[in-house]
């Protein structure tokens, strides 16, 4: 298993790899994301406070989770391809980027949807609101800084740097709501104890969150697929993978 593991650091590995989890992913994510779309805005009842417009939480709460999800895994890869110099952990970090910085930018667009109604406004410069903006510009940073350097090991090992640094952004994220005093409501289902949310609720909630994840996924092996191609062109297997489809 260790052997089989540590293999996947080679992108033929990892290619072949991706290529067989590619599509149980979509279809997994797929199953979960109906669930919970239908049962979060057909079965779940209205909130007794919020009433229907509290529904946005099955959008809102698996972008911003994805969102600093992501983000480790980023500064993650990054670590590893530093220490190991592992090629494989470098295409995770680049193709992940764009991926997190879209689901930040729909976690900000949806709050503030949902804080309009609840807060009475679109924006304040609350500590979760203000540090979940500073993640946008931590990937935005990371991508234009990775594009800015034309050579790709020194592009792989800096923007490495810059997402390792980054990565203190993500506790402040998380505990904000309970270092400051704070519009943001604090957590519901991430606490140790029992979530504060209602299961008719909670169910569909986690599957978008699943669903959400398992998607990502997948849209990760395809786009890992391609990159592999494209770095590893000079590649003998990939000549050969080339011609024999041909």
């Amino acid at each position: 298993m260790i052997q089989y593991l540590t293999s996947l650091g080679t992108p033929r590995r990892f290619y072949q790899f991706c290529g067989v989890m590619q599509p149980w992913l979509f279809i997994s994510s797929i199953l979960a994301l109906a669930y919970g779309l239908v049962a979060g805005l057909f079965i779940a009842p209205a909130d007794y406070l919020q009433g229907e417009g509290f529904r946005i939480i099955y959008v809102h709460v698996p972008c911003a989770m994805l969102s600093m999800l992501l983000y480790v895994v980023l500064a993650l890869s990054g670590v590893v391809y530093l220490i190991w110099r592992i090629k494989v952990a470098d295409l995770i970090a680049y193709c992940i980027a764009p991926i997190g910085a879209l689901f930040t930018f729909c976690a900000l667009v949806t709050g503030a949807i949902w804080g309009k109604p609840m807060w009475g406004t679109w924006w304040i410069w609350d500590a979760r609101l203000t540090s979940e903006l500073i993640l946008l510009f931590l990937y935005i940073g990371y991508i234009g800084l990775y594009s800015a350097i034309n050579n790709p090991k020194s592009a792989a090992k800096i923007s490495a740097i810059f997402a390792l640094i980054g990565l203190i952004d993500i506790p402040i994220i998380h505990y904000s709501v309970y270092w400051w005093n704070t519009l943001h409501q604090g957590a519901t289902i991430t606490r140790l104890a029992k979530p504060s949310i209602d299961s008719s609720m909670l169910w569909p909630l986690l599957s978008m969150i699943a669903g959400m994840a398992l998607y990502t996924a997948a849209i990760m092996c395809l786009k890992l697929r391609t990159q592999i191609l494209t770095r590893e062109s000079q590649s003998r297997w990939v000549q050969l993978l080339v011609s024999n489809k041909a």
